[in-house]
Formats: C-alpha cells, structure tokens, sequence
C-alpha cells in the first residue's frame, strides 16, 4: 500500500502532492524547498538546508522510520557558492547516520521564488525492510 505523508510541523505542500511516499519499504521525498510554517525562508544557503532536513525529519517519522535509513541524498543549489552552506548542513545532519548514502549535487538555474537557493530530496528504506 502506498502512504502519502504530509506531517504536521512543516510547511503544506504547494500543489497536489505530498512531501513523501512510501511503498514496499522504499520512502522518497518530494524535493524540499525552505519554506517555515509562518511562510518565511530563511536567509543563505546553509540555513535553508537545515530547515529543510528538520522537514525530512518529520517526513521519515510520519512514515515511521529516521534519517538512519538515508539511502541517497539529492541536492539542488543555485550557484556554486552556495555549495560548502549546504554541504555543512548536510554533513551536520549525517553526523551520526551509521553509513555514508549515495550523494548528487546539482547546479541548477532557480527555483519558484528567487529567494530559495537549495532543494533536497531523500531516498530512505522503510521500516518493513
């Protein structure tokens, strides 16, 4: 059966569709931009990342499993300045993950609004595997 998360803490999505899914042990999140619950974006790259892994946080325990079952982390930046923030955040947020997951990073030319500059999305095993 296929779960469609869309947690309480974050943020709703902004069309028809949910932050994650999960289906036969496998999750994938949708790509998450940096947007809080009061509508704000925070400033820089590295603040933006870290909101956004909260919000996967909460995507993984709403369908029942934690950032220790990161299979692959993909990331989004709008310019190569942008990469040590987000990668500090990133490493940061896999600090004590017991394995390292497959990783890309991608330089993209923007997203719906000016003012995000990295969107993340996580592929992660399932509690049922």
């Amino acid at each position: 059966m296929i779960k469609s998360s869309i947690p309480q803490g974050m943020a709703p999505p902004f069309a028809r569709y949910s932050h994650g899914v999960s289906w036969g042990g496998l999750i994938l999140t949708s790509g998450q931009l940096a947007l809080a619950t009061d509508g704000s974006i925070p400033e820089g790259a590295e603040a933006q990342a870290d909101l956004i892994f909260s919000n996967i946080d909460l995507i993984l325990r709403d369908v029942g499993t934690t950032k220790n079952s990161t299979l692959k982390v993909s990331a989004f930046v709008t310019d190569r300045r942008h990469m040590a923030g987000y990668m500090v955040a990133r490493d940061r947020w896999m600090r004590d993950v017991p394995h390292l997951p497959a990783s890309t990073l991608m330089i993209v030319s923007g997203f719906t609004r000016p003012e995000f500059v990295v969107e993340i999305e996580v592929m992660a095993a399932g509690p049922d595997v």
